[in-house]
């Protein structure tokens, strides 16, 4: 904002040139006014130049926020590293323990709908369950099915239920 200045100078240059005196009223008004306008084209140029300064502090600070962003994300990204290896060794020793506990399952035919079912083979010694056929509903394996009498009636023996062979036992 030179040109302000220069304007004020010029003012001034020009009030000294017309022989206003500054003895008269409107001399003194015309003159104070010019000194004003001098003292607010001073104001005027020293904001400028910390505006200036200021402007050149913010690219400094964006600088420096820059790279503390960065340094963030470097942090983060050593952070997240490092839980991701513990959390995979966590997964890991989870596996190993699926892996020495891990079921098999034996598949078997639902006589009613004829869907293929896998039931864990721990089920089919447990007596106390039935097993049932997730379409149909109808019991594949029945806890009664072990417990047969009819093989054990004949003198051949059992049919493997083991019905006889507790019989034998209790007597």
């Amino acid at each position: 904002m030179k040109k302000l200045g220069e304007e004020v100078a010029y003012l001034k240059g020009l009030a000294e040139g017309l022989d206003i005196d500054d003895k008269s009223k409107e001399g003194k008004m015309i003159c104070k006014i010019v000194e004003i306008l001098g003292s607010f084209a001073d104001t005027v140029e020293e904001l400028e130049y910390s505006v200036v300064d200021l402007e050149d502090q913010v690219e400094e600070l964006q600088y420096e926020v820059e790279e503390l962003q960065q340094d963030v994300e470097d942090l983060e990204e050593w952070l997240y590293d490092e839980d991701e290896d513990y959390d995979d060794d966590y997964d890991d020793e989870y596996d190993e323990e699926e892996d020495d506990e891990e079921l098999s399952f034996i598949e078997m035919e639902c006589p009613n709908c004829s869907e293929i079912v896998e039931i864990d083979e721990e089920l089919l010694f447990d007596d106390s369950v039935d097993v049932v056929c997730p379409s149909c509903h109808a019991v594949i394996l029945s806890s009664e099915d072990d417990e047969c009498g009819d093989c054990c009636d004949d003198e051949s023996g059992c049919c493997g239920c083991g019905v006889e062979a507790q019989d034998e036992d209790n007597e």
